[in-house]
């Protein structure tokens, strides 16, 4: 215990810090050397704010209860993108992780607190992925006009793909596991993206909202896959790419994903309230794959 004590007195006398504190890691961000992965941040807080005034101006007027759902679902984006985005401007969300071995940046130190063994990571990313992508995906599956089961499956396999990434991002204990849960993680998107491709594209045709939704489907689909590229690049995969630069892929595969995609939705939705609210009650209503629920 006294040999633990001196040690880290030692550490602590070279000027190398014991752990890396919120602080230091605002501090961080607020320096020249931060401000490149601090403004990747800040434009995502700025344009989520922005996003949901327009958001509600845009609905003030939607009636249909189904329509009011879609755009629930949809304002929940921004703002769990304005909150967590927050936590990570503020240092919150991220932490100084040091890599196993066999890692391309094991033993890589960060300029934080004056120079700190281990890469930052982001992984406040993952909770807002974990709570806003579902409400892309509900929205997405009430457009489609599907039913419960699908909608809940495309669900449940989009959090277990966030839940999944968070566990290789964090996995410090070997370097092969952070590998097997990223190939885990990619495995739930497939359900996600086979929902999307083939189930909801079907159900879209019959509810008559297959324009829009085709629309919403390919770009969703074309930004999704970039997620997990760039992990594979990043400082999280073979550290190809630096934190900073990783930082403005996600940012700007958010942009398109989240607010973009919104934007294009609540539009079609504003527009075409009618074709909405034709809809039979309930969800399921679509295909022969779920029936609306009955009337006790």
């Amino acid at each position: 215990m006294i040999e633990t004590a001196a040690a880290d007195l030692a550490v602590a006398a070279q000027g190398v810090p014991l752990e890396v504190t919120q602080t230091d890691i605002w501090n961080y961000l607020q320096s020249d050397e931060g401000m490149l992965l601090n403004l990747s941040l800040w434009v995502n807080i700025a344009l989520a704010g922005l996003s949901i005034l327009l958001f509600v101006f845009m609905g003030r007027n939607v009636e249909d209860p189904r329509a009011q759902l879609i755009f629930v679902a949809t304002l929940m984006v921004p703002l769990v993108s304005i909150s967590s985005y927050t936590g990570l401007a503020s240092g919150l969300t991220m932490s100084v992780l040091e890599m196993p071995a066999g890692h391309a940046a094991a033993g890589s130190t960060t300029p934080i607190a004056g120079g700190t063994d281990g890469v930052l990571t982001m992984w406040g990313r993952y909770l807002t992925w974990a709570l806003s992508t579902p409400m892309i995906l509900l929205a997405l599956g009430l457009l489609a006009g599907s039913n419960i089961t699908k909608i809940f499956t495309a669900i449940v396999a989009d959090i277990g793909m966030c839940v999944t990434g968070l566990a290789a991002a964090l996995t410090t204990s070997s370097h092969a596991l952070r590998w097997f849960w990223y190939f885990i993680s990619c495995a739930f998107f497939l359900v996600v993206l086979y929902v999307l491709l083939v189930e909801w594209a079907a159900d879209a045709e019959v509810a008559g909202t297959s324009e829009i939704f085709n629309t919403l489907k390919i770009l969703t689909v074309v930004m999704w896959l970039g997620y997990p590229i760039f992990w594979a690049l990043g400082a999280e995969g073979i550290a190809v790419l630096d934190v900073a630069i990783t930082s403005w892929a996600y940012s700007g595969l958010d942009i398109v994903a989240k607010y973009i995609f919104a934007f294009l939705l609540l539009r079609w939705v504003v527009d075409n309230e009618s074709t909405i609210a034709g809809m039979a009650s309930g969800l399921g209503s679509a295909s022969g794959g779920g029936a609306a629920p009955a009337d006790d």
